[in-house]
């Protein structure tokens, strides 16, 4: 399975990130497909930079962002944005105790 997420690179402390398409069973910052960008959180405001054709091609042919990526190109109206999985009934039940008890206090 392809995904299209963020490959680390630069020297220690100075992190600065290639936007790629990997095989999901790769690690990290090993070969890769397609490089199509970049990220890098230093600068100010933080630059995230891709070539929005390759990334709608990719999406096109099955690959998957990660959380991160996904962010990115929501950010950029390249997809839809990232809709977190649904929780479970017991989890959505805690929640909703927690708010009543706030609620009565």
């Amino acid at each position: 399975m392809l995904k299209i997420r963020l490959a680390r690179h630069g020297r220690k402390g100075r992190p600065f990130y290639r936007v790629v398409v990997q095989d999901s069973r790769k690690p990290r910052d090993g070969r890769f497909v397609e490089k199509l960008g970049y990220y890098d959180p230093l600068t100010e405001p933080a630059t995230f930079s891709v070539d929005a054709e390759r990334v709608k091609h990719w999406l096109s042919h099955g690959a998957k962002p990660s959380e991160t990526v996904h962010r990115f190109l929501a950010k950029e109206d390249l997809i839809e944005p990232w809709q977190p999985k649904p929780r479970s009934k017991r989890a959505d039940a805690k929640k909703a105790a927690a708010q009543a008890a706030a609620a009565s206090e």
